[in-house]
């Protein structure tokens, strides 16, 4: 089975990222979910970002690092939004990175390196009408790390939430995170191969 470390949110470590990772240990998969905010939750959006914005994204980038030592380098990096930036960055940077699942949000490749190392499978999942996802430019990434990569598979969504998988939050939308759940089991199930 596969090893996976999963990076919550701008909300915190919620219920619903735990829940998600506890969905993945269900199906036999070993999953880390570190607190990149020391234990702090928060229920509005913007709260959450204000925070990150106070530890700023140097900090929580050498957080997820600190969060990977330690482990096999055999490893399936994932994030929910925020998130993404320190999985994406791992995968692209750590020897050994068996695939990457990015929720919500996907950067360019030139932010962590040459562009995605050859070999790594990566599956990026958004809302096609998340404003976030779409007016940010993440959609932009995603599909030209789709068309640059032959790994690279990208999941739209009909919808305009930008946390669907969280079922703990207001955003939560339960066909989307359904159909996202089992995309993600058959790619850690192939990688785990």
């Amino acid at each position: 089975m596969a090893e996976v470390l999963l990076f919550h949110h701008a909300h915190g470590l919620t219920d619903g990222v735990r829940q998600f990772a506890e969905r993945l240990r269900d199906a036999g998969h070993t999953v880390h979910t570190p607190d990149l905010y020391d234990g702090r939750v928060f229920d509005e959006l913007e709260e959450g970002l204000a925070y990150a914005r106070e530890v700023g994204s140097g900090a929580l980038l050498d957080r997820g690092r600190q969060a990977a030592e330690g482990l096999t380098d055999e490893l399936v990096y994932a994030g929910f939004s925020l998130g993404v930036m320190p999985a994406q960055m791992l995968a692209q940077s750590r020897r050994g990175a068996r695939g990457a699942q990015l929720f919500h949000a996907c950067l360019p490749t030139s932010e962590f390196g040459d562009g995605w190392p050859r070999g790594v499978p990566v599956q990026v999942h958004g809302m096609d009408g998340d404003e976030f996802f779409v007016d940010e430019g993440d959609i932009d990434a995603a599909r030209a790390l789709a068309g640059t990569t032959p790994e690279a598979e990208l999941f739209l969504y009909p919808g305009n939430q930008h946390l669907f998988a969280d079922e703990s939050l207001p955003s939560y939308d339960a066909p989307a995170a359904a159909l996202m759940t089992e995309r993600v089991l058959e790619f850690l199930d192939a990688v785990a191969r």
